[in-house]
């Protein structure tokens, strides 16, 4: 069947701008998003590190992975492949061998609403990979699906282009033109957090946090 394909490539905002998110923790950059978007249900399965990257979505019918097969030739440097698998658990979608491709093509990670397997491929890896579970069973690969199109993931709704960070928290996407913005609210907000926690240490703690 089809895989419909209406970008072969996203927009990137600065390299610089994207990685000075790196360092921002998904729960601060929630706060700042009135604590509204960011995926639910979904965990990492990689050794340690942060996702920072692009979102390079995918949309593919529950259990079946030609659509990622397809995005895989397309993907480049920087890019989080982000697959709206429809939050299904019974297959996987992605294994040790598109782990190693999406590596061997730049990719920053992979964002999956639905399942994955070789597990232990991950968990020796710092390549992020977030997803809902893990299950031996093989997906199907005749389609359909769609590639660079909005997708719903754990309840929160990705575009292509958009900025993903993920932790071990979870993860947060955003449009990369509140960024700069968005980035000035995340450094203020840390470093108040910063002050509070020495206040405290310092038996100096008045209350303020829970009043903000």
């Amino acid at each position: 069947m089809n895989i419909t394909t209406a970008m072969t490539s996203v927009p990137k905002p600065a390299a610089d701008l994207i990685e000075a998110f790196r360092d921002a923790p998904t729960s601060i950059i929630s706060d700042n998003l009135a604590r509204l978007p960011g995926a639910v249900g979904l965990r990492p399965f990689h050794r340690g590190g942060r996702l920072v990257g692009v979102a390079f979505t995918v949309r593919t019918r529950p259990g079946d992975n030609l659509a990622i097969h397809k995005a895989l030739e397309l993907v480049g440097p920087g890019d989080v492949i982000v697959v709206d698998g429809g939050g299904d658990e019974t297959r996987a979608l992605v294994g040790e061998i598109m782990k190693t491709i999406a590596e061997y093509r730049g990719a920053a990670g992979y964002v999956i609403d639905g399942a994955i397997r070789d597990v232990a491929a991950f968990a020796a890896s710092d390549f992020p990979c977030f997803a809902r579970s893990a299950i031996h069973r093989g997906p199907y690969k005749s389609g359909p699906g769609e590639i660079n199109v909005p997708v719903s993931i754990g309840g929160s709704v990705i575009s292509p282009g958009d900025i993903v960070v993920g932790d071990e928290d979870g993860v947060v996407s955003f449009p990369a033109s509140t960024a700069p913005g968005l980035l000035e609210a995340v450094r203020a907000q840390i470093a108040r957090e910063e002050q509070t926690l020495v206040s405290i240490r310092e038996g100096r703690y008045q209350g303020s946090y829970g009043k903000s």
